[in-house]
């Protein structure tokens, strides 16, 4: 993997709609992101042509990727939200704009597609920090979002994961003018869930589940199974809230194709549990929660017996939000029952 150039404050970032023009759609969330990487981080957000233009072709998208890595001006891009048709179009980028100019990028859900690219061609990402999500988060941006932005953005090193002490997957509407800005409700957070007890270490590839699924079913190049020897997966759900016969199928079909005996360990973000068409109760998430880590476990177990397996970390769909590095190494301690990316 390349080494990502860290940014001063100050510096120029793109921001594109690789996915879903959410900005389109919710312009004064929007804009409330793109104000808080001004004061917040000191950066000066530019907008590329189909940023806001909602139905924009895969080849618009394409142009406003290409562009942002190749200007020199440009030091980070970030994803303004997810969406669910990348897997349409990344497939067919050049890759020198990308491998001739690394830099950083931010985003997670169905930008897994793009990150896996960027993967394949020695460069690393950020799995989080979507303009409409951790950006314009309600109220203010979660310390520990900020925290791990910083590292992302500034930082050179490695540094531990923390497990926050609460933790939101409730969002407002952001059509309802009256309650889009208002703060969110936490909850608490019972900490990371364990399986195994060995110590493990390799480069982060995963991404969204559902994502992942897109990518097997329709044969887009991943890692090698040589390159998957060195590897600890990540993995998290969206608020499509997937059942468990779904996710089960997902590692499974890891696991025929090879991959998941052969990885290092995993890492799983907390189960996103509510959506606006699926809102459960408190007791309902955490059953669903508890039978997805169950559910996991049974099938890694199934492929590799001595793997580390870490669930409920705070990463993809959840608040607060670490941008997890996608193509960096991390270290999990199984003694210490600790985890360290390098950023």
């Amino acid at each position: 993997m390349q080494q990502l150039p860290k940014l001063q404050r100050g510096d120029k970032v793109a921001v594109l709609s690789p996915s879903f023009a959410a900005p389109a759609k919710w312009p004064e969330v929007h804009e409330l992101g793109l104000s808080r990487m001004r004061e917040v981080f000191g950066l000066e957000p530019v907008e590329y042509p189909s940023t806001r233009t909602l139905g924009a072709t895969g080849e618009e998208r394409a142009r406003d990727l290409i562009a942002a890595f190749e200007d020199l001006s440009i030091k980070a891009v970030f994803a303004t939200l997810g969406g669910n048709d990348q897997v349409t179009y990344i497939k067919n980028l050049p890759s020198e704009p990308f491998a001739n100019n690394p830099k950083p990028f931010f985003g997670f859900s169905d930008n897994t597609h793009f990150a896996n690219f960027l993967w394949l061609n020695g460069v690393p990402s950020y799995y989080g920090g979507s303009v409409l999500g951790q950006f314009a988060m309600q109220g203010q941006m979660d310390e520990m979002t900020v925290e791990y932005l910083n590292h992302a953005l500034f930082d050179t090193g490695s540094f531990e994961l923390k497990s926050s002490q609460q933790y939101n997957d409730i969002g407002h509407d952001w059509g309802d003018s009256a309650t889009r800005f208002n703060p969110r409700v936490y909850e608490p957070n019972d900490g990371w869930h364990w399986n195994g007890t060995q110590s493990a270490g390799g480069t982060t590839w995963g991404g969204c589940v559902e994502s992942v699924d897109e990518l097997l079913r329709h044969d887009i190049v991943i890692p090698s199974l040589e390159q998957f020897e060195k590897v600890v997966l990540i993995m998290e759900t969206s608020e499509e809230v997937p059942s468990h016969d779904y996710v089960f199928r997902v590692f499974r079909a890891l696991g025929e194709r090879g991959i998941l005996k052969r990885v290092r360990g995993v890492l799983v973000g907390r189960a996103k549990a509510w959506d606006f068409s699926k809102q459960l109760t408190a007791v309902e998430k955490a059953a669903y929660r508890a039978q997805q880590y169950e559910t996991i476990v049974d099938a890694v177990r199934h492929y590799n017996s001595d793997a580390p397996i870490v669930q409920n970390l705070d990463f993809g769909h959840t608040d607060p939000q670490i941008a997890l590095p996608y193509g960096l190494p991390v270290r999990i301690d199984g003694a210490r029952r600790s985890i360290a990316a390098t950023f």
